[in-house]
């Protein structure tokens, strides 16, 4: 690379025009370039890693590259975090603690059904009750965590008194469990002056005809989150 350096300033040219002439691409060139700059070898990061995965074995053996990265960082070894990335893969260090096994439950599944507009922008506060109704799905884990040993949740709450006019518990996510506590809190409600709004987020059972169907039957107003913000609706 110092040869390149020294042709263009011969030159007097562009980087790459030399690197044209030569046949080097600009990637190999700019790589290697940023590698003798290195500060530290691979040896050096391997043995700063492997020192803080010693340190507490019971939590750092949980850290992932991002938090390795951060740790170095505050010891004053600077290292980029992609490098980190890179030789933890290599060391077979990675963090297996969040997974497909224990990564948080997400009822969405695409556009499966009809998005209905968010009509209450986050305005969650009301002075009327049973105004503003929202629902949502939880996932509980005990035991091992294995997939049999979980268990889902759906509360329909009461925006202006925070009162859970009902809820349902099972061991599947399914449309009928989401659909119970609905019909059980919309049947439940007094004759109002104005019209009750149910708000979701954007998982599969709130897509359905069928729970827009419940919606409309009562004459109540479906509203969703936008996508991405599972946690809006309580």
């Amino acid at each position: 690379m110092t040869l390149i350096d020294d042709l263009r300033r011969v030159f007097k040219t562009s980087i790459s025009f030399i690197l044209k002439a030569v046949k080097i691409p600009r990637s190999t060139y700019y790589y290697t370039k940023h590698s003798q700059g290195r500060k530290y070898d691979d040896d050096q990061v391997i043995q700063a890693i492997d020192e803080i995965r010693q340190t507490d074995a019971k939590y750092t053996q949980k850290y992932g590259y991002r938090r390795i990265t951060l740790v170095m960082h505050e010891q004053g070894f600077k290292v980029n975090h992609k490098r980190v990335l890179r030789i933890m893969k290599e060391q077979g260090w990675t963090c297996q603690a969040f997974n497909k096994q224990t990564r948080k439950y997400n009822s969405y599944k695409g556009v499966v059904g009809r998005i209905a507009k968010n009509k209450l922008h986050r305005r969650f506060k009301t002075d009327r009750p049973y105004q503003k109704l929202v629902a949502d799905v939880s996932e509980f884990r005990y035991g091992q965590m294995s997939q049999s040993e979980r268990i889902y949740l759906e509360p329909i709450m009461d925006l202006f008194s925070g009162e859970i006019l009902a809820f349902n518990i099972s061991a599947h996510p399914t449309l009928e469990f989401a659909l119970k506590p609905l019909k059980e809190a919309l049947d439940g409600l007094p004759e109002l002056p104005y019209r009750t709004t149910v708000h979701t987020d954007q998982g599969f059972q709130y897509q359905h005809k069928q729970w827009q169907k419940t919606l409309k039957t009562h004459h109540t107003f479906q509203s969703m989150s936008r996508k991405a913000t599972c946690l809006e609706p309580v």
